[in-house]
Order: structure tokens, then sequence, then C-alpha cells
């Protein structure tokens, strides 16, 4: 591959990140320190740390929603100066609108754009059917439950048909079955409709499951990368595999006084 090739090929690039909350001219928080790391197009790259490693600052940077102390992050190219509907956003909380229905709550971003009504639940309708959901468009917020809720906003994140797909620990509320499940049809959605994904968590095996390659970060502040894991396993994976288990024992091994 020519260097040509793989410049056409990074989707994001994150060049020296460095991240401190200041307030009243002091440094309150150092959050990221020199990080640096290119995410290729379509590829699925998980950012795994415990709490307070700024993972989540991290991610927030690359969406435009917080800006980096020094450094830029560039996505195709193009310094990041903001948040942009190139980018779909999946959070922990599920910041649906409880007064819209499933339908209002997907379709909310193409009626933003001036898509017109039919087109726009066309739209709608086909990513609720991806994410499982047909049969449940008149349905309320409070009607769900927390996996059904985690579907909707990723349908309606799919529905602005951004580039690149960034969630933030979207499982991290669910109970332990309803979180594999969701595991499952995180991957069935990205096979389905390749797009760029990164993905934070803090569940080493989670990160195996999902990831085509898991950034570790220290699990101290100032967040700093400490290795990066390429995960050489076919899909679908199993936990009980034996490389799976190899990895898993290697990550727990590098990270134990961290993780």
């Amino acid at each position: 591959m020519t260097e040509k090739d793989q410049q056409n090929r990074i989707k994001i690039s994150c060049q020296n990140i460095r991240k401190i909350f200041i307030q009243k001219g002091k440094i309150q928080v150092h959050v990221l320190e020199d990080i640096s790391l290119n995410v290729d197009a379509n590829e699925f790259v998980v950012i795994l740390g415990p709490g307070q490693s700024g993972k989540t600052t991290l991610l927030r940077i690359i969406a435009g929603l917080e800006t980096p102390t020094e450094g830029r992050v560039l996505l195709d190219g193009k310094e990041v100066k903001g948040p942009g509907p190139d980018r779909g956003l999946v959070f922990q909380s599920y910041m649906l609108f409880p007064w819209r229905t499933v339908m209002g709550n997907v379709e909310m971003g193409p009626k933003l754009r001036g898509v017109p009504k039919e087109e726009r639940r066309k739209i709608a309708s086909h990513y609720l059917n991806l994410v499982g959901l047909a049969g449940y468009e008149k349905y309320y917020p409070h009607q769900l439950s927390g996996g059904m809720k985690q579907r909707v906003g990723i349908a309606r994140a799919y529905a602005n048909d951004p580039e690149m797909m960034l969630l933030d620990e979207p499982f991290g509320q669910l109970d332990a079955q309803t979180r594999y499940y969701m595991e499952k049809e995180t991957v069935r959605i990205w096979e389905a409709e390749k797009r760029t994904v990164i993905f934070v968590t803090n569940n080493i095996d989670e990160a195996i499951y999902l990831g085509d390659r898991i950034i570790a970060l220290e699990g101290k502040l100032p967040g700093r990368m400490k290795a990066v894991y390429p995960v050489h396993l076919p899909r679908p994976r199993e936990h009980t595999d034996v490389s799976f288990l190899k990895l898993r024992q290697e990550i727990i091994e590098s990270s134990q006084l961290l993780l």
C-alpha cells in the first residue's frame, strides 16, 4: 500500500492531543496527555480504560464537543472545529425525547435537516427495522426496556447518515444478559452498514468482542495511551474461544494495577 493510499484510508487522526480543564486561570484537571492515533475508514476501534482515564473526554474531542488544549483532530484530513452531522453520537444515558414516539425520535435528525415527511419516515423505518424495532414506531420511551431505548438511540444516530459512529459506554446501564445481546446487535448492525466506529468501554470482554483494534488508556489522569491490541479474531466471536481468552489474559496482566 502506498503512502497516498494509507492517507486515503485514514478517517480520523488524533495528533498529540492534550486536554487540561482550566477555571479562573488555574489548572483544575489534567485529563489527557500526548494522545496520537489514526482510525481507518470502516474500522471498529474500542477505547478501553477504567473510570477517570480520560476516554470519554477523548471521544468528546473527536465529536467536536470539547476543544483540545493542544493538538488537533483531523476528519478526512480537515481539522475538527465543532460537532457535525458526519459524526453520530450514542451516550450511556438514553437522551430520548420522552414526549415523542419511537418514530418521532428517530426521524428528528432528518426533520431538522428539512427532509420531507414521507422521505424521513422511510429513512426512520429503515433504521428501526435494522435495529429490530419494527412494530414499535408508536411506542413512547417510558414503554420501552433499557435495551430497546438504546436501540432507538442507535437508530436515531444512523438516521442522520453519519460517516462515523461514536459510542460512549452505551450499554453501561444494562443488565449482563441485555448487554451481551446489544453487543451482538452492534456487530450485526455494523456489518450490515459499515461505518467507522469508535466505541468507549471499561469492559475488557466487550472490547475484545467488538473491536478490530483496542486502544488501552492508563488508569489514572492524565490519560495516556498504554497499549494497542489488534484483535485478529474471526466474527462472530465466542467468549470461550482460546484465542479470545488468551488476549483477555494479556490485557488483564498488562493493566492489572490500572483496570
